[in-house]
């Protein structure tokens, strides 16, 4: 079958145009690689008693540089994207595949060095199959030159913020492995996503006219974005829906990662205040940039993720809010994520929650309910 991305190209791309990170000894690097790991242990099991979700055991994050954390993910993009490759590959000639896979790996492996240098970490979701065939149930990645680059510049005391962040990716961990249908619910609303729509030519001419207009629309000022720029209206109607979730997850990160930080991370209060302000900054041609890849809107999910959380938590406690976690049926809505209340009415106050997934009932809460489940992308991603 023809290539639609030349992906050792886009490996080979990204790692040739990652800005190289901070400046550190051979000691200070070794350093730094014990400590994440040892964190990411220590993490874990404060979410778990905080949260009240019962998750599989952990296992110690994997850390990376920059260009393992852009082979990891090209990683991750083939297993997403298969669906995607076999339905255009099967249709396209091999010359406009031979040329168009060129340029696809080219402009992935751009996208992938500029975030590469921001990504803190991320509980990767989706990972190539082990050698005996079985698909990898996810993996917490942290990017160390990234966190030591963060914490130089905020002037934050290193192992508080080092654990901040990996209470933020522990979390995620927590999610995913804490309720076993989310993830296959997740991967097959990216596969409807990508494959919902007929590519044919005409279609592709028209996407590519509405890119240029985000672009252009970006560099006014305005809010368009790549993504926005190449859905149909049936991929509107799910990336709806895996953006609810996405919110949901990031918020929910961000939620414990503060709720906790307090009795464990004494400066948290510090971090968060000078994180926030490093989050709204950057050169105009960075902000352009993360406006065109929607990355500004990943930045108000952690926001408004967070609020929703925040909100049922203090109404209805822990173990209502981790109803969320029982079904599909239960996930908030985009309007529910904005309007918590409308949430509560639907789930808590109906008296009827549908059964678990997959016939499972996980410790969910503080009583042993039912359980809890990028990112993707990632810890707070710059």
């Amino acid at each position: 079958m023809p290539a639609v991305i030349d992906w050792d190209l886009a490996v080979a791309t990204g790692v040739r145009l990652v800005r190289p990170g901070p400046q550190v000894s051979r000691e200070e690097a070794r350093q730094a690689v014990a400590e994440l790991r040892r964190l990411s242990r220590e993490a874990e099991g404060h979410v778990k008693d905080f949260t009240g979700i019962d998750s599989a055991p952990p296992e110690e994050a994997t850390v990376v540089d920059r260009p393992g954390w852009i082979r990891a993910n090209v990683d991750g993009f083939k297993v997403v994207l298969e669906p995607l490759t076999q339905k255009v590959g099967s249709n396209m000639p091999a010359i406009v595949s031979a040329v168009g896979s060129r340029i696809t790996g080219v402009e992935v492996g751009a996208v992938l060095a500029f975030l590469a240098s921001r990504v803190l970490g991320q509980y990767e979701l989706f990972l190539p199959p082990d050698p005996d065939g079985n698909a990898p149930t996810g993996r917490l990645t942290l990017v160390a030159p990234n966190i030591v680059h963060a914490e130089r510049e905020l002037g934050v005391d290193t192992r508080d913020f080092r654990l901040w962040v990996c209470l933020h990716e522990e979390t995620h961990r927590v999610q995913f492995t804490g309720v076993p249908w989310l993830r296959p619910y997740l991967q097959a609303q990216m596969t409807e996503f990508l494959t919902i729509s007929e590519l044919d030519l005409s279609t592709l001419l028209e996407r590519m006219r509405d890119v240029t207009d985000a672009v252009a629309d970006a560099f006014r000022g305005g809010e368009g974005n790549i993504i926005e720029a190449i859905q149909t209206p049936e991929q509107k109607a799910v990336l709806d829906r895996v953006t609810a979730v996405m919110t949901l997850v990031e918020g929910h990160g961000d939620y414990v990662m503060d709720a906790v930080g307090p009795s464990v991370v004494p400066t948290v209060a510090d971090i968060r205040a000078k994180f926030q302000r490093r989050r709204g900054g950057g050169s105009r041609v960075d902000q352009l940039i993360r406006r065109l890849l929607g990355l500004d809107l990943k930045m108000k999910q952690y926001a408004e993720g967070s609020t929703f959380v925040r909100t049922v938590v203090d109404e209805a406690g822990m173990e209502g809010f981790n109803k969320v976690w029982t079904s599909a049926e239960t996930l908030p809505t985009r309007q529910e994520i904005a309007d918590p209340q409308s949430w509560m009415r639907r789930v808590l106050s109906s008296g009827a929650l549908p059964p678990s997934q997959n016939g499972q009932n996980g410790h969910h809460g503080q009583n042993g309910a039912a359980p809890a489940a990028e990112h993707g992308e990632d810890a707070p991603a710059e």
